[in-house]
């Protein structure tokens, strides 16, 4: 019974993980160079899950943060100060619909894991009442 609780903790956590690389693709969304000063827009990234905890118990863990190699969105700005020869920057490969859709299922399942949580612990409860 404990290891469902378990399963659940891993399922937080790697929700959390992918909340927090939602947040980031938003705050960078339009973040047009990178970290040397170069004109190369931010690059979305997503979370891939693995089986197990990553300790060789039973749930869920964050096996990686990818980078999205989608092509840049191209937007005509010629007064933009990263604005190309032919007057289109291109911007983050950021759809914020497709984000807030991915942040709306990551907390979907991180409030259905502390249901199950909750759930579990009533259940030990309810057990340890009927041994005592």
């Amino acid at each position: 019974m404990l290891d469902s609780l378990d399963i659940s903790v891993s399922a937080l956590q790697a929700q959390r993980v992918r909340m927090d690389t939602v947040a980031g693709n938003l705050a960078n969304m339009y973040v047009t160079r990178n970290e040397q000063g170069q004109a190369e827009p931010y690059q979305r990234r997503f979370v891939i899950f693995a089986e197990g905890d990553g300790q060789g118990g039973p749930g869920v863990h964050v096996q990686s943060v990818e980078r999205d190699d989608s092509p840049p969105r191209l937007e005509w700005n010629p007064s933009h100060p990263d604005a190309g020869r032919d007057g289109y920057v291109r911007f983050p490969n950021v759809v914020p619909s497709t984000e807030m859709v991915n942040m709306m299922e990551a907390a979907r399942a991180y409030e259905a894991n502390i249901t199950a949580m909750q759930v579990t612990k009533t259940m030990v409860g309810n057990a340890l009442r009927l041994l005592a």
